[in-house]
């Protein structure tokens, strides 16, 4: 059985101060150990997060990552300041680097590997627009970003990948998929994954589902078979939202 995961991606928001306030009463409380929790803070609060959530059950998870180790590249991030930070999971591909930044699926591949080089889970996220969905070629354009992102990416390494699906008219909008929509889209997905990997591996990816994820609707979409998480956005910067969507009934 795939282990849950639940992971915030605070964005751009939370100065230090704000960061740290919100990891002290995230960590007040127990969580069942049956599912992992992953906190993606901007990258001037992760050292300060990291210091926090060095002895829980929360992981460190950064927003991006750069597919070069050093070098001439002003303002970005290399998987050797990640990993010496202590990160252990790397949003790579959101639709916002897509869109607001020019992100393409050849140069997400490169952060897909190099995440996976210096053993980072990358979190790949892959999605549609409302245009795409309404002109019937969501699957189109996600199988697209599905083999874009994972091309050259072996059997073995496929073990240490997480997926989100992110509809991009979901993202930020308070209108989310209904619980059947993504669970039908990320068995789409899956089966994507079992032409790339086979089968077996395809059941051992967990898929997440993110866009607009709340406490009162975490629960639904955590009965569909094949959703195996979430990726939450505005919900996770409240402490009290994100431990409810963290604390989800299990009911599959």
């Amino acid at each position: 059985m795939r282990k849950p995961i639940l992971a915030g991606n605070w964005k751009m928001n939370n100065n230090i101060e704000e960061s740290i306030e919100l990891v002290k009463k995230l960590t007040r409380q127990e969580y069942p150990v049956d599912r992992d929790i992953v906190i993606c803070p901007p990258f001037t609060a992760l050292y300060a997060v990291g210091e926090l959530i060095e002895d829980t059950r929360i992981k460190l998870g950064a927003q991006n990552i750069f597919f070069e180790n050093k070098g001439a590249f002003t303002g970005e991030i290399s998987p050797l300041m990640l990993k010496d930070l202590g990160v252990e999971y790397v949003i790579v591909g959101h639709s916002e680097r897509r869109q607001f930044f020019n992100e393409t699926d050849e140069t997400i591949n490169l952060k897909v590997k190099a995440a996976q080089g210096h053993d980072m889970i990358p979190i790949l996220c892959v999605g549609e627009s409302l245009a795409q969905r309404e002109g019937q070629i969501a699957e189109n354009i996600v199988k697209q970003q599905l083999l874009g992102g994972l091309k050259d990416i072996s059997d073995a390494m496929a073990s240490k990948l997480v997926l989100a699906y992110e509809p991009i008219w979901a993202i930020g909008t308070g209108r989310t998929a209904t619980s059947q929509q993504a669970n039908e889209m990320i068995a789409y997905i899956r089966s994507i994954l079992s032409q790339i990997f086979g089968e077996d591996k395809a059941q051992e990816i967990r898929i997440q589902y993110g866009g607009s994820v709340k406490p009162e609707n975490i629960t639904d979409l955590m009965k569909q078979p094949d959703i195996d998480g979430a990726l939450v956005g505005g919900a996770s910067l409240q402490a009290e939202d994100f431990q409810k969507i963290i604390n989800y009934q299990e009911n599959k």
